[in-house]
């Protein structure tokens, strides 16, 4: 755990300075996580914490690179045959699960159908799916009822859940529940014998990890090279705590400073401060479509006309307009699928009084609204107190529940009513990679085999499905404008803007990735 620093303690880590020095080589790398890993099953959920756990056990039979491009990552290669109807996937040599095992194809199948029923382009792939087989120990073959030409993009993405190959054994459990352990095939091993929940997770390099040949070309393509021997992630009490630990040197690499703190780590002229993924993070609403008061389309599409999506970012992000962008849709700005279709909700002169008056007109009957309200990290507490100050506004029956991110990543999971413990309302954030296209968990709309929030929009689906067989960018761009326009009919979450948050790291720490945390590259200079 991160402990907080006396003046007396920070006198002896100077005095300690010169065996510091020379450990320096071999010291693990100290990180400060977004939130607490509460979750470890990168399928079982969507959080980031779980996903980029995932990421350092479990590989990929395909890589993303910084360009946003696919490339063989376990696979040796790839045949396409058939008119696209049938593809064969080739292991390469040399992978084996931390337990000793060898990676085998049905294991590889194994967790592809696991993953697919949490997937939202998992699902679709399942869907034309009439063979999904291991012909030998090394081979993976899907027969489709029709071409799918992004087979690659769904096995390789590296937004949540990622396809993470794990051993048919732990493959097998059911994907509603969490795998038992941390078996994978990637360049970490996690310890669960350090892990304490709330405080430390502990990962160590896995020897037998065989990097590809290729030098990394950024995120998860290419060669995957260990240089720490041990990393650490540390939950941090608070904001001033992480702080502190940066400053004092105790801390390597924190992923989400505050924006009122990053003057004070820049001034010590030994920390990094870089924002370090140019996509951003988009931050929404999501309601519960299945209870009262949400379970009603009219009062959530009612509701677009009280966010005013400024008041959420300065909150998070300060005043600085070039940390934020308002005036943002469903789909990341500034990319192939973004417009302006239907944004005159979002965009038009706000009138409180006139939400009030259409909520009403809706059918809104005073029904308790539970607003779940994480007070870590900092940008959900920032998103939960303008979000409750709206809800009031427009009148609902306000019920503000304070509790930890960890607490509420279960909560959220409840579809019951608000007195057996549901909820009606929570803010939440995807990167803006993730959002960058229909294939998105957030864009699943298949009511409760869905995740949370558990919107019910036969037509999303469609175009969703639509979009997959456009056969050109601008076919494309013209079904994402459909999406967005159906979007403010069934509302299935609010968007409340994107902002770009830097991240801090001392400056004898090289090989910081762009975008989100790898620990693969980084090395101790």
């Amino acid at each position: 755990m991160i402990r907080r620093r006396t003046f007396m303690a920070g006198t002896a880590a100077v005095l300690a300075a010169p065996s510091i020095s020379r450990a320096a080589a071999t010291a693990p790398l100290k990180f400060i996580p977004q939130s607490d890993l509460t979750i470890l099953d990168p399928i079982a959920t969507t959080v980031y914490t779980a996903r980029n756990h995932g990421m350092m056990v479990f590989d990929t039979l395909f890589g993303m690179d910084s360009a946003y491009q696919i490339q063989p990552q376990m696979l040796d290669g790839f045949t396409v045959e058939d008119d696209g109807k049938r593809w064969k996937l080739t292991l390469r040599d040399g992978l084996f699960w931390h337990d000793g095992e060898k990676v085998l194809a049905r294991d590889c199948v194994a967790s592809i159908r696991r993953w697919a029923v949490r997937d939202g382009i998992g699902s679709l792939l399942m869907a034309r799916t009439d063979e999904l087989a291991a012909i030998d120990d090394k081979t993976i073959r899907f027969r489709l009822k029709r071409p799918f030409q992004i087979l690659p993009y769904a096995l390789g993405k590296i937004s949540t859940p990622i396809c993470a190959m794990m051993p048919e054994r732990l493959a097998s459990t059911d994907p509603f529940k969490a795998v038992s352990e941390m078996v994978g095939s990637g360049p970490f091993r996690f310890k669960a014998d350090e892990w304490v929940s709330g405080s430390l997770a502990v990962y160590t390099k896995f020897d037998r990890y065989q990097p590809r040949a290729e030098k990394t070309t950024g995120w998860t393509a290419g060669g995957k090279v260990v240089h720490f021997e041990r990393v650490e992630w540390h939950t941090s009490p608070d904001d001033g705590t992480s702080a502190s630990a940066m400053q004092s040197g105790e801390m390597d690499w924190w992923e989400l400073p505050t924006a009122d703190l990053l003057p004070v780590l820049k001034r010590t002229g030994k920390i990094k401060v870089e924002i370090k993924d140019r996509n951003g993070t988009l931050g929404f609403m999501k309601m519960n479509n299945l209870q009262p008061p949400f379970n009603n389309a009219a009062i959530r599409r009612a509701l677009l006309g009280a966010v005013v999506q400024s008041d959420y970012m300065i909150a998070i992000a300060g005043e600085d307009p070039a940390m934020w962008r308002a005036g943002v849709g469903i789909f990341t700005p500034g990319t192939d699928m973004a417009s302006d279709a239907g944004m005159d909700v979002l965009n038009r002169p706000r009138d409180i009084a006139k939400v009030r008056a259409a909520i009403k007109e809706a059918g809104y009957n005073n029904e308790r609204t539970v607003l779940l309200a994480p007070q870590d990290p900092h940008y959900r507490k920032a998103m939960a107190d303008v979000g409750a100050e709206m809800l009031k506004s427009a009148g609902f029956n306000l019920d503000v529940q304070v509790l930890d991110w960890g607490t509420a990543i279960v909560r959220r999971e409840n579809k019951e009513p608000v007195d057996k413990g549901g909820w009606s309302a929570l803010f939440t954030t995807a990167n803006g990679l993730d959002m960058q296209t229909p294939l998105l968990h957030f864009l699943r709309t298949t009511g409760e085999k869905a995740w949370f929030g558990w919107t019910n929009s036969p037509r999303i689906e469609e175009l969703r499905a639509a979009w997959v067989d456009a056969p050109d960018v601008t076919a494309q761009k013209q079904i994402a404008a459909d999406i967005q326009r159906q979007c403010w009919i069934d509302v299935p979450h609010l968007p409340v803007g994107i902002w770009y948050q830097p991240m801090a790291w001392q400056n004898t720490v090289d090989g910081i990735p762009d975008g989100f945390p790898l620990f693969w590259g980084a090395r101790r200079v």
